[in-house]
């Protein structure tokens, strides 16, 4: 069982609050005394040694300045940052729309050479046509209240995308029964979508799985997930991604695509449920 992506943020986070407390403590000094030198009110220090509120930069400098340890600022405030961009906000990342957040991706999508990507709720975002993606993306904009440039974000992510087709990469791609029967835009988008999922199931460097309502399970549906090579895996909640780095944690993930992957279906059984879906869509 994957360790919920907010435990892990909060891990890191409690990290260094618990760094701030054994400083305070080699310098012998109570959180109210360490509040009265960095000029704040006590109970500040209190939240964050308790790590109820994420430090900035400039508490870090004064908490070490407080405590005589001033050298010990630079790496708090790495592992800090660390910790914060475990847990990227989409409302820090979308504020100008959804071009740039889809474009954010190309570094890494290029170096990656091995893609694992279980989707629970919507297509993978490597297979999505240019229909499907604007009826997603003008839901997302439309949640979240961002500004619209949704048709540049659109071109964005299809550009991105190449990667199926092109250079030395592998996919292999997870969804559940429900993402083929979840209405993305209307039925012409849906059938589009689908049928596109056929013809990328031919690509040598595509391998899909769906994994069928029929399937005893032995791992529960969770969030959707990607995993880069075996150094990151990324998480989708409502509210942001969650990036795991920690090598014991990507192996949880990597563990939890594996048991999907055994409950999937492949070749024939997996087109004809992705056939299946497209009948039914009259």
């Amino acid at each position: 069982m994957p360790t919920p992506p907010s435990s892990s943020v909060q891990a890191a986070r409690k990290a260094v609050a618990d760094r701030l407390r054994d400083l305070r403590r080699d310098a012998g000094l109570t959180a109210k005394e360490v509040a009265g030198r960095a000029g704040w009110y006590p109970s500040k220090a209190s939240r964050l040694e308790n790590a109820v509120t994420p430090p900035s930069d400039a508490d870090i400098h004064a908490w070490c300045a407080a405590c005589g340890a001033a050298g010990a600022a630079a790496d708090l405030i790495a592992a800090s940052r660390s910790a914060d961009n475990m847990y990227v906000e989409w409302r820090r990342v979308q504020r100008t729309g959804l071009r740039r957040l889809q474009e954010s991706f190309v570094p890494l999508f290029q170096r990656t050479r091995v893609f694992r990507i279980y989707c629970s709720n919507v297509m993978p975002g490597v297979l999505q046509t240019h229909a499907y993606a604007t009826a997603l993306l003008e839901a997302i904009t439309d949640f979240h209240a961002i500004p619209n440039d949704v048709a540049d974000a659109v071109e964005a992510r299809l550009a991105r995308s190449h990667v199926v087709r092109e250079g030395d990469h592998r996919f292999a791609l997870l969804v559940e029964e429900s993402v083929l029967r979840h209405r993305v835009g209307d039925a012409a988008t849906m059938a589009g979508q689908l049928g596109h999922l056929l013809s990328v199931m031919a690509y040598p460097s595509v391998s899909l799985g769906v994994i069928p309502f029929s399937a005893t399970r032995r791992m529960w549906m969770i969030e959707t997930f990607s995993i880069y090579d075996e150094a990151l895996a990324q998480v989708e909640l409502l509210t942001a991604q969650v990036n795991v780095t920690a090598p014991t944690e990507v192996a949880q993930y990597l563990k939890a695509f594996q048991e999907f992957a055994d409950l999937a279906v492949y070749g024939a059984k997996a087109r004809a449920l992705i056939t299946a879906a497209v009948n039914e869509l009259g």
